[in-house]
């Protein structure tokens, strides 16, 4: 059963991203020439993946807590990364930004597409001369008022446990006087597990923290940030645990 259950979101998700696609492309025709950050079919691109998120029937995904309307132009948004499933969930976040990905996402036939008219920000893992490239067209993003996400550990990590966090978005933050926002998501690494094509029920959540300035910080200060922000988001995401446990468990308390 969840084999089928699991092509039918497939066929989903694929229906809404096409369906998005073209929405996507006739908002880009219209506004594309006077709109230099890219905000609406930014905005466009992460609201199909919300569309296709509730439309899923495996998958509960909210935002836990207040969060913020907006957020500075000049900031660096990082997050704990454990599937997939994680941009569908972050997306429902209220504010645009431009995503840091592996460079192999935007082959994906309509899905990559979309991610380049949207903005997004490719990079080859383990690529020094992309990664600076990467970084470079972050700077610009921020630079033209479009603040920047990026998962710090790189990739999904398979445990609980944070794989360690690498320097470039806390290099490039302290480098652009930029503040840091953490954020935390959990539940999602069962809803599509890593290296598996099959879906499973998840409640999922995601909750932002507090900002930290990097304002007089130099490159001697960025273990201090990577620290500070790791203590935040595992702070963040332990509050949020308790509530997206298997729903099956016993005393699993509701996320409703």
């Amino acid at each position: 059963m969840n084999a089928l259950l699991s092509i039918w979101t497939w066929i989903e998700v694929g229906i809404v991203a096409l369906v998005g696609f073209f929405v996507q492309l006739a908002i880009a025709i219209v506004t594309l020439p006077f709109d230099r950050n890219r905000y609406a079919v930014g905005r466009c691109f992460r609201l199909v993946g919300v569309t296709a998120a509730k439309l899923t029937p495996f998958w509960r995904f909210r935002v836990h807590g207040d969060v913020p309307k907006h957020v500075d132009a000049n900031t660096v948004v990082v997050s704990n990364h454990e599937s997939n499933a994680d941009p569908f969930l972050i997306s429902h976040l209220p504010w645009e930004m431009k995503w840091l990905g592996k460079a192999s996402l935007f082959k994906i036939p309509v899905v990559g597409w979309m991610m380049g008219i949207a903005g997004d920000i490719p990079v080859h893992r383990g690529d020094r001369d992309s990664a600076t490239g990467a970084m470079a067209r972050c700077k610009e993003w921020m630079k033209k008022g479009m603040p920047v996400m990026i998962f710090p550990e790189g990739t999904r990590s398979k445990t609980d446990e944070l794989l360690p966090f690498k320097d470039g978005a806390f290099r490039l933050a302290i480098e652009q006087q930029a503040d840091v926002l953490p954020l935390a998501v959990s539940g999602t690494r069962k809803a599509l597990p890593k290296h598996s094509w099959r879906f499973s029920t998840s409640r999922g959540l995601v909750t932002v923290g507090t900002p930290i300035s990097t304002k007089g910080m130099t490159m001697d200060d960025l273990e201090k940030l990577k620290d500070l922000a790791r203590t935040q988001i595992l702070a963040l995401r332990a509050t949020l645990q308790p509530l997206t446990r298997d729903p099956a468990s016993p005393g699993e308390p509701s996320a409703a």
